[in-house]
């Protein structure tokens, strides 16, 4: 039984899944939309809406967080400039998932995933 026990695995170990998320992460911030398995778009969200929250206030301490996590000095610039202040009156939900289609090959449920 699974219980208590957050998270998807994706398949992978756990520093698998580790970079998968943050490259995924880095690529969302890069282009603004995705498209990728609902799965993985779900576990998206647990990285990158907190990224997001920590962008809201620009202070070195925070760049640095979030710089330990995208390992990109344009990306950071990126969400503390562009990305953060548009989401300044939101109170979360900085993601939006869209179920697609189903992938030709495996029937893998697509959705893509975009900041609002």
């Amino acid at each position: 039984m699974r219980h208590q026990k957050k998270g998807r695995k994706l398949g992978r170990d756990a520093s698998h899944r580790k970079a998968l998320l943050e490259n995924l992460a880095r690529d969302l911030i890069r282009h603004e939309k995705l498209e990728t398995t609902e799965a993985k778009a779900k576990e998206l969200r647990r990285v990158v809406e907190p990224l997001v929250n920590i962008a809201k206030v620009d202070n070195l301490y925070r760049r640095r967080r979030a710089f330990n996590i995208l390992r990109d000095k344009e990306l950071v610039h990126k969400l503390f400039t562009e990305i953060a202040p548009r989401m300044e009156d939101r109170a979360g939900g900085y993601t939006r998932i869209i179920k697609t289609r189903n992938r030709n090959g495996d029937n893998a449920e697509m959705a893509i995933i975009e900041l609002v």
